[in-house]
């Protein structure tokens, strides 16, 4: 694995697993504060799930889906590009699904704790590995829409 893809990975982790810690030491379960009211907050719960609770209590499952999937990144990586845009890409996304698969793994759940709330629609609440697998996953449709999912003929 390229070094900086690695770097990436291990950090975002590291991030997701200090987070998820620090809301369980100051959070009881389903204890919620609200930082800007009507828009943002911590609400601590446990996901039995994926994301909007889809695949619930399929623990031994999702697990199995991480696995596979990380397995697939990994091939997918050496046919992009390689680049900073796309060395962050593939570490956010590997450390944002080793992130969940941690907590999938330990402890059976995964902790959920940002809240955000648009309007009336109050979105479904999620981790900073779902944030890194998100972001990762646009900056790789850029590359791809870039035409950088291939390596170039020579």
């Amino acid at each position: 694995m390229n070094r900086k893809i690695f770097i990436v990975a291990v950090v975002s982790l590291l991030l997701d697993q200090i987070t998820k810690i620090l809301i369980g030491i100051f959070f009881t379960l389903d204890e919620r504060i609200v930082l800007i009211k009507n828009f943002f907050s911590l609400h601590f719960i446990e996901n039995y799930g994926a994301a909007w609770s889809i695949l619930n209590n399929k623990v031994d499952f999702l697990i199995i889906i991480s696995l596979v999937a990380i397995f697939i990144i990994y091939r997918f990586m050496y046919n992009f590009k390689q680049n900073s845009r796309n060395n962050i890409a593939f570490g956010l996304i590997l450390g944002g699904i080793v992130g969940n698969l941690i907590d999938r793994v330990f402890l059976g759940y995964v902790r959920d704790f940002l809240s955000f709330k648009l309007f009336s629609y109050h979105y479904p609440i999620f981790n900073l590995s779902d944030t890194f697998i998100v972001i990762g996953v646009f900056l790789l449709i850029i590359a791809i829409i870039k035409g950088e999912d291939k390596h170039a003929e020579v």
